[in-house]
């Protein structure tokens, strides 16, 4: 079929090419932003467990023995509160690792570590609950 003198217009094959071409830059797109927001997610959750942690040996190094649990840690004015794990969406996930240390009416138990509640695998392959 020939055009018309002074018609113009896409043909199906050109407007099927952008729009695939369209469709591929999308997903590249996509994918490049889910991989940010779990980066940025895996940033939050290494910065929490770093203060945590800092906070636990603050409390170890004032008292001699370590907290009970991570809410010693707010009462006592170490952390301002329980920070949400940004994996599992909850301040309830955290898993103390504890231990027993030597006071002066004997042996307690004490939170000397913190990881993460959350399952999975980070971007580079290690487990979240290993942090």
């Amino acid at each position: 079929m020939a055009r018309l003198k002074g018609q113009r217009g896409f043909t199906l094959i050109e407007l099927t090419i952008v729009i695939s071409l369209i469709t591929i830059l999308s997903t590249i797109a996509l994918v490049g932003y889910r991989s940010a927001v779990t980066r940025t997610r895996e940033a939050v959750l290494q910065e929490d467990l770093f203060r945590m942690r800092e906070a636990i040996d603050q409390f170890y190094a004032d008292r001699e023995a370590y907290p009970v649990g991570l809410s010693e840690l707010v009462s006592g004015g170490y952390i301002r509160s329980i920070p949400t794990d940004p994996m599992t969406g909850s301040a309830e996930t955290w898993t103390p690792m504890f231990t027993d240390t030597r006071t002066d009416a004997g042996f307690r138990q004490g939170l000397f570590d913190v990881r993460s509640g959350a399952e999975g695998n980070a971007l580079d392959g290690t487990f979240y609950s290993e942090w």
